[in-house]
């Protein structure tokens, strides 16, 4: 008897032509990691929005920030993510005056109330 094995090879995995993606691209990610929810998306890049918390000496007590980053999305991601999904951004070289981030993975899509 002979084993069966598979092949990664065989295995269609979705690629694209994009030079700025952390998976078939040439651009490393590294550095920083954030989580965040979108709030915009543009044809290339999307803005992530997410909380922080900030330590006031004076009154010895804590205050809630927002912070908004704006990211990278490579075409092989940009049908994945929508509005209100919960992503995770990581740190690369700057590609632009604002884009310092690029989308890793889609950690949990938007909770419709409807349901």
């Amino acid at each position: 008897m002979e084993k069966q094995t598979k092949n990664k090879k065989n295995i269609a995995e979705p690629s694209c032509d994009d030079p700025h993606c952390p998976f078939h691209g040439k651009l490393s990610a590294r550095g920083r990691t954030f989580q965040g929810v979108v709030i915009k998306k543009f044809p290339k890049r999307l803005t992530i929005q997410f909380e922080r918390t900030i330590y006031l000496k004076k009154y010895e007590r804590y205050m809630k920030k927002k912070s908004k980053l704006h990211a990278r999305i490579s075409k092989c991601m940009e049908d994945k993510i929508d509005l209100g999904d919960y992503i995770q951004i990581q740190e690369c070289r700057p590609l632009s005056k604002i884009i310092h981030f690029v989308v890793i993975k889609l950690i949990r899509k938007k909770e419709e109330k409807g349901k």
